[in-house]
């Protein structure tokens, strides 16, 4: 049958956050709402909620006099994003299914 899928990682800009981490050592707040298009409120909101799950680490810091955040996956983020993939892709072919069941 179908895998269950993360909730969390089912959002929309969730999944864009985790999807740019899992390719880059790290990236800045600034980058990464560049990259999704997001707005710098919603963005602080879903970057606080990955940090909660434990599927990012979040580092404050200044660049000179300008604050900088930085995010890095997690050991954690990096197999839930994994598995989110994995439970995806059971939607994706579930002709799978039929020669499994």
């Amino acid at each position: 049958m179908f895998k269950e899928l993360n909730p969390l990682l089912h959002s929309e800009l969730r999944l864009g956050i985790m999807s740019i981490l899992i390719s880059v050592d790290s990236a800045d707040f600034t980058y990464i709402r560049k990259q999704t298009g997001t707005t710098a409120g919603n963005l602080s909101v879903q970057i606080e909620k990955l940090k909660e799950a434990g599927y990012i680490d979040v580092t404050k810091s200044f660049k000179g006099k300008m604050p900088c955040t930085t995010c890095k996956i997690t050991q954690q983020g990096v197999e839930a994003f994994q598995q989110y993939v994995e439970a995806l892709q059971s939607y994706l072919n579930p002709q799978q299914h039929k020669k499994e069941g």
